[in-house]
């Protein structure tokens, strides 16, 4: 019996990440995370409606939002657009120090998309590696029926081959006794004829 599913949510990068999932081991396995988020308060399972239909819509499937958003749980969620604070915070700091912001920010974006690429990656040799164990294990369901269908029609074979060699005796036994019958008739018909005969003769 399959294990109920459960979603389970967390945040990696710039992504709020939710996966429907059967344990918090194959939610972080999903994830792609090297240590356990759920030890270090990072994951927990999520009780929200609105996360838990989107997640249950896709069992299997991780789920992103931008962090920090309420933003709908989807499979394909795009970068937050306010990842260094808010645009006013920008222009009024412009002429004193544009130069010290952008050289950090942009090692921040980079690290952020190659850390978002890494858990693509890995989300893709997953979803690749389950697909692979379906396919595997459709093969051998499709290849045991297979097997019980050649057995059941061999024995069916077999069967039939039986029961014409049986009905064939019988008919020989049949003919063999209708024969017998006719045999006996005609030496009944000889021998009441000629007893017939004789009591006639008896009588004068």
């Amino acid at each position: 019996m399959a294990r109920k599913l459960k979603t389970y949510q967390t945040s990696l990068g710039f992504f709020d990440q939710a996966i429907a999932a059967p344990s918090m081991k194959a939610a972080l396995e999903a994830w792609g995370a090297d240590s356990n988020l759920f030890h270090q308060g990072t994951a927990k399972e999520s009780h929200d409606p609105d996360v838990i239909a989107a997640t249950m819509a896709k069992p299997g499937v991780v789920l992103r939002r931008p962090v920090g958003t309420e933003r709908p749980f989807s499979e394909h969620a795009e970068l937050p657009t306010d990842l260094g604070g808010g645009g006013p915070r920008k222009t009024a700091r412009k002429p004193k120090g544009p130069k010290t912001k952008k050289p950090s920010a942009r090692p921040v974006d980079k690290a952020a998309g190659r850390k978002a690429a890494l858990a693509d990656e890995r989300e893709q040799r997953y979803r690749e590696l389950e697909r692979a164990k379906e396919e595997a294990a459709t093969q051998k369901e499709r290849e045991r029926r297979q097997q019980a269908v050649d057995k059941a029609r061999a024995a069916l074979d077999k069967a039939e081959q039986e029961h014409a060699k049986r009905a064939a005796t019988i008919q020989a036994e049949v003919e063999a006794l209708e024969k017998r019958s006719q045999t006996e008739e005609a030496r009944w018909d000889k021998e009441k004829e000629r007893l017939e005969a004789a009591l006639r003769r008896a009588r004068g």
